[in-house]
């Protein structure tokens, strides 16, 4: 099984595509797609496309993304339980934004994350893109987390990985991966659009303030009426 994913399934220009790159773009686009549109498929499709990644970054010298796929398939796992029963009284999850105290958290884990990564891969790795890699493995994993908590938010931070990835992977020669993550790209778009609608769905309607009584002096006055 090992040997044939790892095997060639076509040559472009030279360039040779495995069947774990193949498989991956396939489940890759699926998983997207099923997030965008708020599918619970989405997530055993996505840890399936996760171990497929996983064989390919290791063999493509990518460790740090190779790594990161086991860390998705805890987080698939978490995600596939929170969105069924994640929401008010342990019912389907709907989508929220990210608050200001989440954020400044998110940031200060992303600097580590990256600063750590980087040192990491620099020093005890042979990869030729310690920082590109570090970067988007610290990004990917807090978009990850927000998709497990439906924040509309984790598409930017999706959006901003795939624009480091796409030229990262044409580097390390991976085009049909980097085709994959422009595919990726056009979907993280949809799939920002369809969540902010939802929000938008799901807000509750302005609440119209009450209209106090007139004070005593705002009353018009009566006047006697004249004798004629």
């Amino acid at each position: 099984m090992f040997d044939w994913l790892t095997g060639t399934a076509f040559s472009v220009a030279g360039t040779a595509t495995t069947w774990a790159e193949l498989l991956g773009f396939a489940t890759g686009v699926l998983n997207v797609w099923l997030v965008a549109r708020q599918r619970i498929a989405n997530w055993p499709v996505g840890i399936a496309n996760v171990l497929l990644l996983m064989l390919l970054f290791w063999t493509a010298g990518l460790y740090a993304d190779a790594g990161l796929q086991v860390v998705y398939v805890a987080l698939g796992l978490y995600g596939w339980w929170h969105w069924l029963f994640g929401g008010e009284r342990r019912s389907r999850l709907t989508v929220g934004r990210t608050g200001r105290e989440e954020w400044l958290g998110l940031a200060l884990v992303g600097a580590a994350l990256t600063g750590g990564l980087w040192l990491l891969l620099d020093r005890a790795t042979d990869s030729t893109v310690p920082l590109a890699d570090a970067v988007t493995t610290a990004l990917s994993l807090l978009a990850t987390y927000g998709q497990t908590r439906k924040l509309v938010e984790s598409w930017w931070l999706w959006i901003v990985a795939d624009l480091i990835y796409i030229p990262l992977y044409v580097y390390k020669g991976l085009h049909l991966t980097a085709a994959l993550y422009l595919v990726f790209l056009g979907l993280c778009v949809l799939g920002l659009r369809a969540w902010r609608a939802d929000l938008r769905q799901e807000a509750p309607p302005p609440r119209s303030r009450p209209v106090p009584p007139p004070s005593p002096r705002d009353r018009p006055s009566r006047g006697r009426p004249s004798r004629g």
